[in-house]
């Protein structure tokens, strides 16, 4: 577990599944990230194939006292030229709060001061531009456009912005303050 000020980053468990649901089942919330959850049975599945098959960095996002789950975060490591990839998700009722900044910097600080990894990245839509500004709050530098990188729903393509932050990056800013 990785305990922020106002947070808990913690594995995801079946006694999450309600709080996952209430944003996972949201049209707006899921549409850049997963299909769409129609029932809480598709969130269980969700939550067993996704987060307890294979645990390992991903991460529910907690409300520290309320046990609320807000969203989740995943670090995947690339262990071959020591980079990963951050991806994340937040109800959007807590949205705007510094929450999910919150979460990426004790990520930040986990995948370069514990795991020692050299890079940090991360992608979003480029429809998705409350994503980019997270990005942007954590220091990542805008790296390019993947454009048609595939077809999303409906059949439409889309286009990925792509930010990192290297750990050189991320000790400077941290020197700052």
């Amino acid at each position: 577990m990785i305990e922020t000020e106002r947070l808990e980053l913690r594995p995801v468990s079946l006694d999450d599944k309600e709080d996952m649901y209430e944003y996972a089942s949201d049209k707006e919330t899921a549409y850049f990230v997963f299909d769409q959850h129609r029932s809480l049975e598709m969130t269980e599945e969700a939550i067993i194939v996704h987060f307890m098959r294979d645990p390992l960095g991903k991460f529910g996002i907690v409300l520290k006292g309320t046990g609320k789950l807000i969203g989740t975060i995943d670090l995947r490591v690339k262990d071959e030229n020591h980079r990963a990839i951050l991806g994340y998700v937040l109800n959007k009722a807590f949205q705007g709060k510094g929450y999910m900044t919150e979460a990426g910097e004790a990520l930040l600080d986990y995948a370069f001061n514990v795991l020692n990894l050299d890079c940090v990245a991360a992608l979003h839509d480029e429809r998705n531009e409350a994503s980019g500004r997270v990005m942007r709050r954590l220091g990542m530098q805008k790296e390019g456009v993947m454009r048609h990188v595939g077809k999303w729903k409906n059949g439409e393509y889309f286009n990925d912005v792509y930010y990192s932050i290297l750990k050189k990056e991320y000790e400077q800013m941290h020197k700052k303050q």
